[in-house]
C-alpha cells in the first residue's frame, strides 16, 4: 500500500494542548516583524523536509506522474541518516515559538511538528525491522506500483530499472527483519500463517503472467516499433531479477522468519513494549488516552450500540433471539453476491445513489472521480473487505459469502464517497495549504470521517430495508468493539480466541472476516483505535456547534468546514469548529452559498 495511506503521522501525547488555541484568532490580521520571521521559518523547515523526505521514499516521482525507476533504501546507514535528519528537524522546529507564528502558519506547526515527533520516536525505535504484518508488507506495495498508469515509453523503461532493483531491495529488508529477529521485534507468529500466499504466484507463474508484465500487455501510448524490444526486455528482467529475488524471499520467508517470529500477541512483549504502544496510541488517535481509559469507553459504547441494534433487528420483522438473527445473517445465502460483478456493481449503485444527494449535504465536492475495483488475486484471501483512497474504491470479491450485501451501503459511504476518496482528493486540490498537508493522512481525522459517513447514511437516506441499516449498526460497534479488542490483546492478556469470539458475539462481520481482522489488530498494534475514537470527536463537535448555533447551524457549512482542513490532530479540529461556532457557523468558502 502507498506509504501516504498507510503512514499516518500524527501527534506524541505530550504535544496535543499545542492546538488548543488554534484558529482562534480572526484570519485576517496585520502580522508582527516576528511573526513574519518565524513564519517565514517555519516555510523554509517543512517545505525543504517535505521535499527531502518526497524524495527519500520515491513519492515525488509518483506525485510528477513518472513512474518511480528505484525503490527506497532501507539498509542500516539510510535509516541512521533518516533518524539525524528528523531529529535535526525536530530541534529546528523546537527553537520557533509558537506564540511568534500567525494564525495560520500556528496551524501549520500544530499539524507537522507532531508528525516529525512521531516519524522520530518510531525511527529510534526501529520500527522499520519490522516491514511486514498481517494485513500488508514491503512487497505487496509492487502491486499497487504495476497498475499505475503507464502514459510514455518512458514509463515502461522506468518500470524495467524499478523491477531490477527488487532483488537490492528484498536483500535490504531482509537484514532489517533479521536484526528484528534477534531482540524479539516480529509480527506474532500466529498472523503470518498463509501470508506467503501473495509471493507464490510470482515464482510459480511465468513471467508474462505476473502482474509485473501486466503493463506491458495493452502498450496504447507506446509507438508500435518500440513495443517488442520493451516487451522483450521486461520478460528478461522478471525471469532474471524479479522472480529469483521473490523466490529467495519466500525460502527466506518460510524457513528462517516465520518460525522464529514470536508467539506470544501483545504489544507489551515487544521490546520497550509499553513505550511503543503508547507511541501508536499517540500515532493513530492524536487523543491523551491511556489503553485503561480507551478500554472502557469501548465497552460503554458497544453496550448502548447493542441495544440500538436489538430494536434495528426488530424493525427487520425478526420475533426470535438476537443470537439466532446473527446466524441468520451470517448464513442466508440471499444476503450474498452471486458473482464477483454483482458485487461490484451494487457497490457502484451505492455509490450513485450518494450522487443524487451530495449537494444536500456538501457545499464543495473535489474534481477528482474514483474506480471501483476488485483487491488483486494475490492480496484479497488476507485483505480487508475493502479500502478506498484518492481515485479508487478497492473491493474484496474474494469469499463472496464473507462479504454480506447487508454491509455493502456502509463500507461503500466508507471507503468512496462521501469517505476515503471524498476527502482525500479535496485534501490534494486544496492548494492553498502546504504540500505537506495535502498529503498528509492522519488516521484518527480520515478514518473517524469516514466512519462518520457511515453513519451519516442514515441522514442521507441510502440505507433502503432495516437489513442495512442493521448493518451499519453492525458497522459501528464493530468499531467500537475495537477499542475492547485492541487494548484486551496488547494490555490486558487477551488471547487471539477471546478477541474473535468477542467480535462473533456483538458485531455481524462473517467468521472469515472477523479472523482476518483480529490478525490485523495484533500486527498493526492500535490502528483499530483510530476509527471510532476519531469518529466520536467529529460527532461531538457536530453536537457542540448545533446546540450553539440553533437555527443557524447549517450542516453543508459544517462539513465543509471539517474538509477544508485536510487531515489534522483532533485538537486542531475542535478548535477549528469552535472557531465556526464563534463565527455564527460561516462556511469556509465565501463564494459558496452554503
Amino acid at each position: 500500500m502507498h506509504t501516504r495511506l498507510t503512514i499516518v503521522l500524527l501527534a506524541t501525547i505530550t504535544l496535543f494542548p499545542l492546538a488548543a488555541e488554534a484558529h482562534h484568532a480572526p484570519a485576517k490580521t496585520a502580522a508582527s516583524p516576528s511573526a513574519n520571521k518565524a513564519d517565514a521559518r517555519l516555510r523554509e523547515i517543512y517545505t525543504a523536509e517535505w521535499k527531502w523526505r518526497s524524495r527519500d521514499d520515491g513519492d515525488s516521482e509518483e506525485d510528477s506522474g513518472k513512474v518511480a525507476d528505484h525503490l527506497p533504501r532501507v539498509d542500516a546507514q539510510s535509516q541512521a541518516e533518516r533518524l539525524k535528519h528528523w531529529q535535526t528537524t525536530l530541534a529546528a522546529l523546537r527553537e520557533i515559538r509558537r506564540e511568534d507564528l500567525s494564525p495560520a502558519e500556528r496551524v501549520n506547526y500544530d499539524v507537522y511538528r507532531p508528525q516529525i515527533e512521531i516519524l522520530t520516536r518510531l525511527q529510534e525505535l526501529r520500527d522499520y525491522e519490522m516491514p511486514v504484518n498481517s494485513d500488508s508488507a514491503f512487497w505487496t506495495g509492487l502491486t499497487y506500483a504495476a497498475r499505475s498508469t503507464f502514459r510514455t515509453v518512458e514509463d515502461y523503461r522506468r518500470w524495467i530499472a524499478q523491477m531490477r532493483d527488487i532483488p537490492r531491495y528484498f536483500a535490504e529488508q531482509q537484514a532489517q527483519m533479521r536484526a528484528g529477529l534477534a531482540r524479539g521485534f516480529t509480527p506474532p507468529q500466529v498472523t503470518l500463517a498463509g501470508r506467503d500466499g501473495s509471493l507464490t504466484p510470482i515464482v510459480d507463474a511465468k513471467p508474462e503472467q505476473t502482474f509485473f508484465y501486466g503493463p506491458f500487455e495493452k502498450m496504447t501510448a507506446v509507438p508500435e516499433a518500440e513495443r517488442a524490444a520493451l516487451r522483450t526486455e521486461a520478460l528478461t528482467v522478471i525471469q532474471d531479477s524479479v522472480q529469483p529475488a521473490y523466490r529467495q524471499l519466500l525460502d527466506f520467508f518460510r524457513n528462517d522468519y516465520v518460525p522464529h517470529t514470536r508467539t506470544s500477541i501483545a504489544a507489551l512483549d515487544l521490546p520497550d513494549g509499553e513505550v511503543y504502544y503508547r507511541t501508536r496510541i499517540a500515532e493513530f488517535t492524536t487523543l491523551d488516552l491511556t489503553p485503561t481509559e480507551i478500554h472502557a469507553f469501548g465497552e460503554s459504547e458497544v453496550a448502548r450500540l447493542h441495544a440500538e441494534m436489538v430494536e434495528a433487528m426488530k424493525a427487520t420483522g425478526w420475533t426470535g433471539s438476537f443470537d439466532d438473527f446473527m446466524t441468520m445473517l451470517r448464513t442466508d445465502p440471499r444476503f450474498s453476491a452471486k458473482t464477483p460483478e454483482e458485487l461490484l456493481m451494487r457497490a457502484a449503485w451505492v455509490a450513485k445513489r450518494f450522487d443524487e444527494v451530495s449537494g444536500q449535504y456538501f457545499g464543495r465536492l473535489p474534481r477528482a472521480r474514483f474506480a471501483i475495483r476488485p483487491v488483486p488475486d494475490e492480496l484479497a484471501p488476507f485483505y480487508t473487505a475493502g479500502r478506498g483512497g484518492n481515485g479508487v474504491y478497492l473491493l474484496n470479491t474474494y469469499n463472496l459469502p464473507s462479504r454480506p450485501l447487508y454491509n455493502l451501503p456502509a463500507l461503500t459511504l466508507h471507503e468512496s464517497a462521501p469517505g476515503h476518496a471524498l476527502q482525500m482528493s479535496l485534501a490534494l486540490e486544496h492548494k492553498d495549504q502546504p504540500e505537506f498537508r495535502q498529503h498528509t493522512y492522519i488516521s484518527a481525522y480520515g478514518e473517524g470521517w469516514a466512519l462518520y459517513c457511515e453513519r451519516l447514511g442514515d441522514e442521507m437516506g441510502i440505507y433502503q430495508s432495516p437489513y442495512e441499516r442493521f448493518g451499519m449498526l453492525g458497522y459501528q460497534i464493530w468499531r467500537a468493539s475495537r477499542l475492547v479488542v485492541d487494548t484486551g490483546m496488547h494490555t490486558q492478556g487477551w488471547t487471539r480466541q477471546q478477541a474473535i469470539d468477542y467480535l462473533l458475539k456483538y458485531t455481524t462481520l462473517p467468521a472469515h472476516e472477523v479472523e482476518t481482522e483480529v490478525d490485523r489488530y495484533i500486527a498493526w498494534p492500535a490502528q483499530a483505535l483510530s476509527y471510532y475514537l476519531g469518529e466520536t470527536e467529529i460527532v461531538r463537535g457536530r453536537a457542540r456547534a448545533e446546540a450553539a448555533l440553533g437555527k443557524k447551524f447549517n450542516l453543508r457549512a459544517f462539513h465543509d468546514t471539517v474538509l477544508e482542513l485536510g487531515s489534522v490532530p483532533m485538537s486542531v479540529l475542535n478548535s477549528r469548529i469552535d472557531r465556526f461556532i464563534a463565527e455564527g457557523g460561516k462556511g469556509p468558502y465565501p463564494d459558496e452559498e452554503n
